[in-house]
């Protein structure tokens, strides 16, 4: 599992619910999580360690160096390896490469080496790529959450296609209609006064545009004064917040610290509409998460997300402003047709945690034992 230091919550999701799922399972497997912390060796240097570029040299020391050493002593101790993130696919040069599989969740970490042109980086930053890439090619599995995401590997020729198995993720127990133990939305939302928002949750990477969140809810705001939006887990770069100030938003704008699964269901719960603007997508667990709370979905079009949602949100072109404030408008006034909370909620529960850990776990059995083996 990454270091929780990483700061990506939907990689400690995945890792752990595949835990929790395979723990259920005792007669069938039994689970070591290894989750090393990222030590503070540069971060620890008088006038250094305050910097970011400090945090970035002790993650790419455990990256490429000291979870690698960790695993050298661990690799007979185990039947099979399971990587629960491509970035970390390094880790497969120590592992005995025929018993490791590593999800990948999406190509982004490659780009710059699979299409250079699109995504050029130094050359330092395409070593790195390079080394994780070659990684991903020698694991015996390739994990992956959408055909899209099948397609984009099989395109590039990453890995051949006996090797990859499609094991889609789950919604958490807490993403539901009626309350939960432990939701502290209340407070969080405090500041708003009761008016109503829209939500969207994410990081402020460029893939997430949140240039068109923010566009498309100033839009929206000249028709709907009382409109808030709640960001949930992005720390905006310079220019995000220069285009906040720029569009006037700044107090209607909620960006509460990262919230635990309970509080942040009810964040789901409490919205107007779930919007996810993003150009590119791996899969999208806020589509499904929302979905199964029964909340208003409007998602980029794009066909990973199309996969996801199907018929259970509503779609609109990447970066189109102009037709994202005319639909999140609608669906705010009650008018066209919107999918029902049933169908909604009919969507998410086609996802399960369980069935994840299943498909993983068969996976794994298979390619230890295959049929006919003697």
């Amino acid at each position: 599992m990454d270091p929780r230091e990483e700061g990506w919550p939907s990689m400690d999701l995945v890792g752990e619910a595949l835990v929790e799922g395979l723990e259920a399972l005792p007669s069938e497997v039994s689970v070591t999580r290894v989750r090393p912390p990222i030590p503070r060796a540069v971060r620890g240097l008088p006038r250094l360690g305050s910097r970011k570029a400090a945090f970035n040299a002790d993650r790419l020391l455990t990256r490429f160096g000291l979870y690698p050493a960790r695993l050298l002593r661990e690799r007979w101790d185990h039947e099979a390896f399971h990587v629960v993130d491509h970035t970390y696919a390094q880790l497969v040069h120590t592992l005995p490469a025929d018993r490791t599989g590593v999800y990948c969740h999406d190509l982004d970490a490659f780009r710059c080496v699979l299409e250079p042109h699109r995504e050029p980086r130094p050359s330092w930053f395409r070593w790195m790529a390079r080394a994780t890439l070659k990684g991903l090619e020698r694991a015996a599995l390739v994990f992956h959450s959408t055909r899209q995401v099948r397609e984009e590997l099989l395109t590039h020729g990453v890995v051949p296609p006996e090797r990859l198995v499609w094991a889609p993720y789950g919604v958490s127990p807490e993403y539901r209609s009626g309350p939960v133990p432990g939701d502290a939305s209340d407070a969080v939302l405090a500041p708003l006064h009761g008016r109503p928002y829209l939500l969207h949750v994410g990081s402020a990477i460029r893939r997430k545009r949140l240039d068109v969140l923010f566009e498309t809810f100033a839009a929206l705001r000249a028709r709907h004064p009382d409109l808030m939006l709640v960001q949930q887990g992005g720390d905006l770069d310079a220019a995000q917040r220069a285009q906040v100030a720029r569009l006037g938003l700044k107090d209607a704008l909620l960006r509460p610290p990262r919230q635990e699964r309970a509080t942040l269901a009810g964040l789901y719960r409490r919205a107007s509409a779930v919007l996810v603007p993003s150009e590119a997508e791996g899969f999208g667990l806020p589509v499904i998460e929302a979905l199964a709370c029964g909340i208003p979905v409007v998602a980029s079009d794009l066909p990973v997300l199309r996969e996801v949602g199907a018929d259970a949100c509503t779609y609109c072109p990447v970066g189109d402003v102009a037709a994202w404030a005319d639909a999140v408008d609608a669906l705010l006034a009650g008018r066209g047709p919107v999918p029902s909370p049933e169908t909604r909620r009919a969507r998410a529960a086609r996802f399960t945690w369980s069935a994840h850990a299943r498909t993983v776990l068969d996976a794994y059995l298979h390619h230890l034992d295959p049929p006919g083996r003697v």
